[in-house]
């Protein structure tokens, strides 16, 4: 949860302070602690994250049958 708004974070803001944690992790200038606590609020935002992305997944699936498609497709990037 965010400690200002008493909201959770989105799923941006989870990735960028997931991000921002395991960057302070590798440089190694933690201490043992500190970098227990980033690994625990990691593990905390990467469940959030998830959580995040099943809802919209689910959201997805329940639209697309509505719309009379039953499975998802593949994404195909076709890009490259």
């Amino acid at each position: 949860m965010n400690k200002k708004t008493g909201k959770s974070p989105d799923l941006e803001t989870s990735l960028k302070e997931i991000t921002t944690l395991i960057e302070k992790m590798e440089k190694g200038d933690l201490s043992l602690e500190q970098s227990l606590e980033s690994f625990e609020r990691g593990i905390t935002l990467i469940k959030h994250a998830q959580k995040i992305l099943q809802d919209a997944e689910q959201k997805v699936q329940i639209l697309m049958q509505k719309n009379g498609q039953e499975e998802l497709e593949d994404y195909e990037n076709n890009e490259e």
